[in-house]
């Protein structure tokens, strides 16, 4: 199954992510399809950058969203 999930970036206590698509059984910072976009909840104030289009592209072709990238393309949507 396809999902769409945060990638880990950045240094040790200073995160930030990148929105991809993966296969599930792939390790979380491993092999990805396609990337989205980012997210960096450090900042002041938070930035979210997300293809919608294409995240909902995704969506369409059976990808499942994780419940933080649902509430990410919730506020990306407004």
């Amino acid at each position: 199954m396809v999902k769409i999930r945060l990638r880990r970036q950045g240094a040790k206590k200073n995160p930030s992510y990148r929105v991809i698509v993966a296969d599930e059984r792939s390790p979380r910072d491993g092999r990805f399809i396609e990337e989205l976009g980012y997210y960096n909840p450090l900042s002041n104030p938070v930035e979210i950058k997300i293809d919608v289009e294409k995240a909902n592209d995704w969506i369409k072709k059976g990808a499942q969203p994780t419940e933080t990238v649902k509430s990410l393309l919730s506020k990306c949507n407004g």
